[in-house]
């Protein structure tokens, strides 16, 4: 009996211990790897692209962050695997990539620590992209886009 009491002793102290490590403890919402807190800030930037203008919103992560300061910004985007448009940023951005995933609509997202990423279809990858953040509605993105380069400004909204 008495070698009983220590083992009981052990397995409530484990119970108290893992039910103090709840689910609460944990970021309400991560990308694939679980480490990026992708939580839509209250951050909304403004994307033209010709006549055509969509509202966004950024990611509260620190590539999302980094990138807020160079807003506004007018870039000239350039056509890619008929999916994606993407301009090549002068510096580069901290990193929080994630492999992998499916890409939506209107995901605006980092390559690398200096590419800026503009998806207009959606389709699964193999490659790591950071989140910054997506359109809040893409519809009419890809006719926006169009086949070939085009200007894009982003703004603060």
């Amino acid at each position: 009996m008495k070698s009983l009491i220590p083992i009981i002793a052990v397995l409530f102290t484990f119970s108290c211990c893992t039910a103090s490590c709840s689910k609460e403890d944990e970021p309400t919402s991560t990308e694939n790897n679980g480490s990026v807190n992708t939580n839509p800030s209250t951050t909304k930037m403004k994307i033209t692209i010709g006549t055509a203008v969509f509202t966004a919103t950024l990611y509260g992560n620190s590539s999302a962050t980094a990138f807020k300061p160079l807003l506004p910004l007018t870039v000239n985007m350039a056509e890619l695997n008929s999916n994606e448009k993407y301009f090549d940023l002068p510096n580069p951005l901290p990193t929080n990539a994630s492999v992998g995933g499916a890409i939506k609509n209107g995901d605006l997202m980092l390559y690398g620590s200096n590419t800026l990423v503009l998806f207009y279809k959606n389709f699964n990858t193999s490659y790591s992209y950071s989140k910054l953040g997506n359109i809040d509605n893409p519809t009419g993105l890809a006719e926006a886009l169009g086949n070939g380069n085009v200007v894009v400004k982003l703004e603060n909204n």
